[in-house]
């Protein structure tokens, strides 16, 4: 099979990438505890939380490696900004929302504090609006949340909305996706997540996406459209979540679920893999290659993905791993499903709160009873944020003898 020559000289023979594409992609799902079933459809060791951290660990401690020079230079500046366990007093705290530029000492924080996360963040693409949530009782950091993009097709946000193809093309500009979205600790023991996901439905997330993107051209269609943030979607990272079940405040839902995704995806693919697919397709002269720009289609990382699998002989199939993770939707507008479907003129945005009548709500409904309940809290230290930023070599060779030992 031929090869293009490029930079210094000849690249790597198609031959040899397809050869280390399908030696290590059979090395790493057997690794970490895939199998296939009678259909020849891979199954996921186990459908527990703990099993889906566990085979997010490879990619997670990748993560860790890339961002070590970071987090050495940064970790002494922005440690002061995590809360001690005996520096929170659970029914004085007061959330306030940050929104955070690109290039600042806080987006430098909500680097770090999202590589405490026991899954790896995603970067987002598209529009993109990241918070700091922070404690004003403390002047502690609470949390984070990121919105940005949708994807195009979800299919059961989709069946909830009703809408159709022509509608969701013309109104898909009123929806964003929450892609981070947790507490740091100690809050995260009080329930913190449960807080930061109900200031999402607040009038400060509605209006700063107005002021932002309200009269923006759309990058697909190049028209520009007077967007409303209706809705926003999430997507629960270990199975059913317990963080957006059951969030009402003040008689009303937060975020509602609507059902599960069918269990594609591409977290089970290491970047390190997926670099050698990108380097197939490259040398293949594939337009797939490069088509990664926002407007080009959706998830193109998936389907690069999966035009390699069908280049070199493998099953597509294999991007599906078989976890199925619930969709739940937050509905900033009363009759966000009318608006969305073209059914509405305006958006009724009439019920919606400010953070801080919400923070209050939330904090009466979960922090406090939850700080009577797990006292530990208290003997938290920041330095504990550290310990979680380091690689968990242990961890991954417990991972390794497991899946030895299954192999066996």
């Amino acid at each position: 099979m031929s090869f293009r020559a490029g930079g210094g000289g000849c690249t790597i023979p198609l031959l040899t990438l397809e050869a280390q594409i399908k030696r290590n992609l059979r090395r790493h799902l057997a690794n970490v505890g895939f199998k296939k079933d009678k259909d020849g459809l891979l199954q996921p060791p186990e459908l527990t939380k703990e099993c889906f951290r566990m085979l997010h660990l490879g990619q997670r401690n990748a993560r860790l490696q890339e961002e070590a020079a970071f987090v050495r230079e940064n970790w002494g500046k922005l440690k002061t900004h995590f809360a001690n366990g005996n520096e929170v007093d659970p029914s004085a705290v007061a959330p306030r929302m940050e929104l955070i530029d690109a290039d600042t000492w806080q987006s430098d924080l909500f680097r770090l504090a999202s590589l405490t996360w026991s899954i790896p963040v995603s970067q987002g693409y598209g529009r993109r609006m990241r918070f700091l949530v922070w404690d004003d009782a403390n002047h502690k950091l609470i949390g984070l949340v990121a919105l940005g993009d949708p994807v195009f097709n979800l299919r059961v946000r989709d069946s909830w909305i009703g809408w159709t193809l022509k509608q969701r093309e013309l109104r898909l500009v009123d929806l964003l996706d929450a892609y981070v979205l947790g507490a740091v600790p100690p809050y995260n023991i009080l329930l913190g997540a449960k807080v930061i996901a109900s200031l999402v439905k607040s009038l400060e997330v509605k209006d700063l996406f107005a002021k932002r993107y309200g009269r923006t051209k759309g990058i697909i269609s190049g028209k520009r459209k007077h967007a409303e943030l209706c809705l926003v979607t999430t997507t629960s990272a270990l199975g059913r979540s317990s963080i957006y079940n059951r969030i009402r405040l003040d008689g009303e839902s937060v975020f509602a679920p609507v059902g599960y995704t069918s269990g594609w995806g591409h977290f089970h693919i290491p970047d390190s893999l997926f670099a050698k697919m990108r380097e197939y397709l490259e040398n293949a002269e594939d337009a797939y290659a490069d088509n990664n720009r926002f407007g080009d289609g959706p998830n193109w990382k998936l389907r690069a993905m999966r035009k390699v699998l069908s280049m070199i002989g493998m099953d597509p199939d294999l991007m599906r791993h078989g976890i199925a993770r619930e969709v739940f939707v937050c509905c900033l507008a009363a009759n966000a499903q009318a608006v969305l479907r073209g059914e509405a003129e305006a958006a009724d945005f009439s019920t919606l709160k400010n953070v801080k009548e919400i923070g209050a709500l939330a904090v009466a409904r979960w922090v406090a009873p939850r700080a009577e309940r797990r006292p530990e809290f208290e003997a938290w230290h920041r330095d504990g944020i550290g310990e979680l930023l380091r690689i968990e070599r242990a961890a991954v060779r417990r991972a390794d003898r497991v899946a030895a030992g299954a192999g066996r």
